[in-house]
């Protein structure tokens, strides 16, 4: 009597089952290796035609199946035109698919150049591609990543697209010239204090109207606590008594320079930052718009739906997107 169906293989219980590399625990690991290691056939070859590579700072490795070439793992170098070797001889292979992990900015390249090539890239946490202890060799590393992605143990990570990776690129430079803003103020609460300007103390903030406004009068040789205490903006809360004895001073040429160079530090950050609010505008206004007329909930600070207020050289990305 013949069987209706085909009986599928039963894998032994006490085995993991396939799946994500990085769900199993380290035993479950160590067995999925030594069954990976000796190509035992009861795992499930997901992606037939894959390769690894093993990136590097100067060079990178790539391994491919045994039958794909004589030569199954190969190094390529860095440059452009070694990439793009790279990409010919993967296609030449037969390979569809790589997987290569996310070594600090050294894949950027290479996932462009293998993505442009129309190769399928998959990008991987290095955590989640661990062997068994051991030194291993970058060729072993390559060959690894290559068994691990034809099994389908890896998990791709997710990588925007061009469009939003370049308007991130301009956040994150301006996010960086604030922080180095930050670092050119708090230089300058230094240096006055070191001279006893107890600025800080009637001031919210130094790179403030008023604050900026004393600074640049102490810069140009005025050493007056009342004709600088006369800077003071109306919205500010001390009088103008107190923020001119605030302003007796032990003046000190070095401190006086450190002064300059932190504020004329400052004011270049400042340039920095108004120019790249120029490069975004420009970009989204090139952008589709994709709001169908849709408006942003007004913005409510700490449930008082009080406005915070924006200092001079700051942006509101809300208004982009409104």
């Amino acid at each position: 009597m013949k069987p209706s169906q085909q009986n599928k293989p039963q894998k032994a219980s006490s085995g993991p089952e396939q799946g994500s590399w990085q769900q199993m625990n380290r035993k479950q690991r160590r067995e999925m290796t030594r069954k990976i290691q000796a190509e035992n056939l009861s795992l499930e070859v997901v992606h037939p035609h894959a390769a690894g590579i093993d990136i590097g700072n100067e060079a990178h490795y790539v391994a491919v199946p045994p039958d794909r070439d004589n030569k199954s793992v190969r190094r390529f170098g860095c440059t452009t035109a070694e990439l793009k070797e790279m990409a010919a001889w993967l296609k030449q292979c037969g390979i569809r698919t790589v997987a290569m992990q996310s070594t600090g900015v050294y894949w950027i390249a290479v996932y462009d150049i293998l993505e442009a090539a129309g190769l399928e890239v998959y990008l991987v946490n290095a955590r989640e591609t661990k062997n068994l202890p051991g030194h291993k060799s970058d060729v072993q590393e390559s060959q690894w990543l290559m068994k691990l992605h034809t099994y389908g143990l890896l998990r791709n990570s997710f990588r925007p697209s061009q469009e939003i990776r370049t308007m991130r690129t301009y956040w994150r430079q301006r996010n960086d010239l604030i922080r180095s803003a930050a670092r050119h103020i708090q230089r300058m609460q230094k240096a006055l204090t070191q001279m006893n300007i107890q600025l800080a103390n009637v001031l919210s903030e130094v790179s403030g109207v008023t604050g900026q406004a004393i600074i640049q009068a102490i810069l140009a040789g005025e050493r007056d606590p009342r004709k600088l205490a006369a800077f003071r903006d109306k919205r500010v809360k001390a009088r103008e008594e107190e923020i001119a004895r605030s302003l007796e001073g032990n003046w000190q040429e070095d401190q006086l320079f450190m002064l300059k160079q932190e504020q004329d530090g400052y004011e270049f950050c400042q340039k920095q930052m108004n120019e790249c609010d120029e490069r975004l505008q420009q970009y989204l206004q090139q952008r589709e718009d994709r709001s169908k007329g849709a408006e942003l909930p007004k913005e409510n600070r700490n449930g008082s739906g009080r406005t915070r207020r924006i200092s001079r050289g700051s942006i509101c990305a809300r208004s982009y997107f409104a």
